[in-house]
């Protein structure tokens, strides 16, 4: 029988019911109905062309061709196990590979990879500057933060709440510091009094006087010296942590992204 064919999970079952000799107790190990392992007994013995128990006034009772090649279907789940042990231990690697947009990664993300670097000297970080088509794969990317409504295609989970703070000096003119996440709603002067390249550069145009920035609210929540929030504008915009499936259930992923929501 080629290895694409082989009837794993009645195998499972005939493992069960022949250690147990009951379909009654090999369904409470496998948590389906004693009618369902019957079901998969008979299918197992149309596949293969034997009978496998015969019912005796004793009770349930293996066939001499079922005894025949248990020792070998015992001796390949253990080598199965073994399997699954190898590739969970092969999971050593304590490099983590992030993409984030850089102003988070400076006034958020930055201090605490570092926090959570100190508690294990074997974690390793690299950073990534992120964009829209930063392909998992090609970066051999771990994790990655996005300012979006939703993880999208992939599992995620969400920084904080979602929205925008408006920021500026106490006696900052009613000016607009425009970035390409938030372009802003003109002034007098009839636009943007001046554009940076993202909202952490934001904040800085509006520590220097130049008006007031509307940021995320994540980095308005941090260390924003001399600046007041003004203002509180909705928003479904928020930082989110991305991964594919496989990455977002690698231990190393899980627990940094424990320590990131802590």
């Amino acid at each position: 029988m080629k290895r694409t064919h082989l009837p794993l999970n009645a195998l499972r079952v005939l493992d069960a019911a022949a250690r147990h000799l009951s379909f009654t107790r090999a369904a409470d190990e496998l948590a389906v109905t004693p009618a369902a392992v019957g079901q998969q007994v008979r299918a197992l013995e149309d596949t293969l062309g034997v009978v496998l128990f015969r019912r005796t006034a004793k009770g349930l009772e293996l066939t001499p061709e079922a005894a025949a090649g248990l020792g070998a279907l015992r001796d390949g789940f253990l080598q199965f196990e073994e399997a699954v042990r190898a590739i969970q231990s092969g999971q050593t690697s304590k490099t983590l590979t992030i993409a984030a947009p850089r102003d988070l990664t400076a006034r958020w993300l930055g201090a605490r990879l570092a926090a959570y670097g100190r508690t294990d000297p074997e974690l390793r970080f690299v950073l990534i500057a992120s964009d829209d088509d930063l392909d998992f794969t090609q970066a051999n990317l771990d994790l990655a933060i996005r300012l979006a409504d939703g993880a999208g295609e992939h599992e995620g989970a969400a920084l904080g709440s979602p929205g925008f703070v408006t920021v500026a000096l106490p006696d900052a003119p009613d000016r607009t510091i425009a970035w390409p996440g938030h372009a802003g709603d003109g002034d007098a002067a009839g636009g943007a009094v001046v554009t940076v390249a993202d909202a952490g550069l934001a904040i800085d145009a509006a520590a220097q006087g130049f008006g007031r920035a509307t940021v995320p609210a994540l980095l308005a929540a941090g260390d924003i010296g001399p600046l007041v929030a003004t203002e509180t504008v909705p928003s479904l915009l928020g930082y989110w942590l991305i991964a594919p499936v496989p990455q977002w259930r690698q231990r190393k992923v899980k627990a940094l992204v424990a320590a990131l929501l802590a």
